[in-house]
């Protein structure tokens, strides 16, 4: 069937250099048309590939979600992200698109066909038109935010990542959620954002937190977050930063918490922790994350302080990789034969390092030296 977007080229600022565009999306399953935003990161590459955010109630949510989005892919490590929002306030239609049945707590006929929008419509629209990763994110507050929990009942999760602020429950889903989130196999992202201020819902939503947090499943990465002063409306500014942080932890860099509490406490090879975290990024998020510096320097700095030195070649090999060019990989490896008792090895590769270009605090000088070391040692 014929897909038609009327596109009326509403541009906008919306800080940070962003850039939006509005379109009119016209839906066959809902008949009628819906105001769809877009923001594609401004150096989009077909040659990458970008997490989906899906952000419902975006007359509220959106340029929260897209100034944190662009905030934390800058500063903090994060992949860049496509993120679309769906315009739901005029004339109240948030209400129609994700009313529910009050006996049996399931989305009424509209918001089916609202479901069935979202999911048959504009995602496969946008990973046919865009270079999407598999990991896809929804957003939703209040009312929506109930919405979004729908996904979780089809036997595969549309969504890798859910944000729920504060939302207003449907009937069963107290005990609904915490058992889709238990029978689910695929890695899933719960963030659940809470208000301190009392409210008829409150109750249910801590019967669920609780029933949540008593799943014992590795798939499944749950926080909730309930913030002191906030009421049912300010609650929609807050948390949607925290959430980033707890989805998107992994793709940080290395921090020095991190290192004291997970790399020097580990029992398994420094290099393991290296490996790990870049396979879990690639299979949490469907996406190859350029190894950083500051990582390589934190695993480093761990071999050295654990005096695992077997770690040191398998690191050597990766930084011929990923920093062709410079002093680290040959560098690192001609410690490793230094290490490991085979100085004519280790001298040749230093002598390598001397003639690749010098990177962070890897100096010529400091190749030069183990050369000299080396030499005066075992009177090369």
């Amino acid at each position: 069937m014929k897909r038609i977007i009327f596109v009326f080229a509403l541009v906008f600022s919306l800080g940070l250099n962003a850039q939006v565009t509005q379109e009119i999306f016209e839906s066959f399953k809902l008949q009628e048309r819906r105001d769809v935003l877009y923001y594609i990161p401004e150096d989009y590459d077909e040659e990458k590939k970008y997490p989906l955010v899906i952000v419902l109630d975006a007359e509220y949510l959106y340029e929260q979600v897209v100034a944190n989005a662009k905030f934390y892919s800058k500063f903090h490590g994060m992949p860049e992200m496509i993120v679309v929002g769906i315009n739901q306030n005029q004339n109240s239609i948030r209400l129609d698109d994700c009313e529910f049945e009050e006996d049996s707590g399931l989305p009424s006929e509209k918001g089916k066909q609202f479901f069935e929008f979202l999911g048959m419509e504009l995602i496969p629209y946008l990973d046919l038109n865009y270079n999407t990763a598999p990991f896809k994110m929804v957003v939703g507050y209040d009312i929506t935010a109930n919405f979004v929990n729908y996904w979780l009942y089809k036997e595969n999760s549309l969504f890798n990542a859910y944000v729920s602020i504060s939302p207003t429950l449907a009937p069963g889903m107290e005990t609904n959620v915490p058992a889709r989130l238990g029978d689910h196999n695929k890695k899933i992202f719960y963030q659940l954002i809470m208000e301190d201020e009392k409210n008829k819902y409150t109750k249910r939503i801590k019967e669920m937190d609780k029933a949540i947090k008593a799943i014992e499943k590795e798939s499944l990465y749950y926080d909730y977050d309930e913030y002191a002063g906030a009421d049912h409306i300010s609650i929609a500014a807050y948390g949607i930063g925290r959430a980033f942080d707890n989805i998107f932890g992994m793709f940080k860099p290395i921090s020095p918490k991190e290192y004291k509490e997970q790399i020097l406490t580990s029992e398994e090879p420094v290099f393991q922790y290296l490996q790990n975290k870049y396979e879990s990024i690639q299979d949490l998020f469907g996406l190859k994350k350029p190894v950083e510096l500051n990582d390589i320097m934190a695993i480093y700095a761990g071999v050295r302080k654990k005096e695992d030195y077997e770690s040191l070649k398998p690191l050597s090999d990766l930084c011929k990789t990923e920093f062709m060019g410079t002093m680290l990989g040959f560098y690192f490896e001609g410690e490793y034969y230094e290490q490991m008792g085979e100085p004519k090895k280790a001298l040749k590769t230093f002598e390598k390092a001397f003639g690749m270009d010098e990177i962070d605090f890897l100096t010529k000088e400091m190749a030069l030296e183990k050369i000299d070391a080396l030499k005066a040692d075992f009177g090369f």
